[in-house]
């Protein structure tokens, strides 16, 4: 495949991607500026951000940990909340499973929620992308996206408590999963997903350690298949 095509399949994530750093960007800096309150060193919140590269998981764990929950319950509830980046494994593997194997784990390192969301979406609209110009999509699409997660959760951490409170960086987190999860809704199987766990994490709020958002998760994700399974055998 023409250097060329590759070039230009890697400009385009790069332009897709980067409007997500609206979001990102006091994303990380809240992030931040939690773990560090909740008493993290530098070194634990900076190493937290790019080993587990996860924020929402991020956040529960934090929470769970500033808490003095038992390990289980803290590991449980962030497998809890990422066991959506398994069903967004799956659903691009038609789309990059055959590509080299050091090609699938950087392009793991690198799916979350926002670059999961440009990726599939140019995917379906463009099938016939060859796996190379993907790969280079996806690329383009995490450039912007992890160096500003780097260096703005080190922001937060070292400047965090200067932040003025009026600045709410903590709108960032609903406005980051309103943002792609609303598109996303097209199917019923979709929607049925997303009111089951509206409704039950509203119903469980009251359970300690965040136990009513992994309730909430995995019922979710039995009624949008269960749907699914129905709508497929019609």
């Amino acid at each position: 495949m023409p250097a060329s095509t590759r070039k230009s399949a890697y400009l385009t994530g790069l332009r897709q991607g980067a409007p997500f750093l609206l979001i990102l960007v006091p994303f990380a800096l809240l992030f931040g500026v939690v773990a560090t309150e909740a008493g993290f060193s530098l070194l634990e919140v900076m190493g937290f951000s790019m080993v587990v590269l996860a924020g929402a998981a991020q956040f529960s764990a934090v929470q769970l940990m500033a808490e003095n929950a038992h390990t289980l319950v803290v590991i449980a509830t962030a497998l809890a909340v990422n066991m959506r980046m398994a069903m967004y494994s799956a659903s691009l593997t038609p789309y990059l499973g055959a590509a080299p194997l050091w090609q699938r784990a950087l392009v793991a390192y690198g799916l979350f929620d926002q670059t999961y969301a440009v990726a599939h979406a140019r995917f379906e609209a463009r099938p016939e992308m060859t796996v190379p110009e993907r790969i280079a999509f996806f690329a383009g699409a995490v450039t912007p996206m992890l160096p500003a997660w780097y260096g703005m959760t080190l922001v937060g951490a070292v400047a965090g408590r200067s932040i003025p409170p009026e600045f709410a960086l903590d709108f960032a987190l609903p406005i980051t999963f309103l943002a792609m999860v609303a598109p996303a809704l097209r199917t019923p199987a979709h929607v049925a997903a997303a009111g089951t766990s509206v409704a039950l994490a509203l119903v469980f709020a009251g359970l300690p350690f965040n136990l009513g958002l992994m309730i909430a998760a995995v019922a979710a994700m039995v009624v949008g298949a269960e749907i699914e399974r129905r709508m497929g055998a019609r």
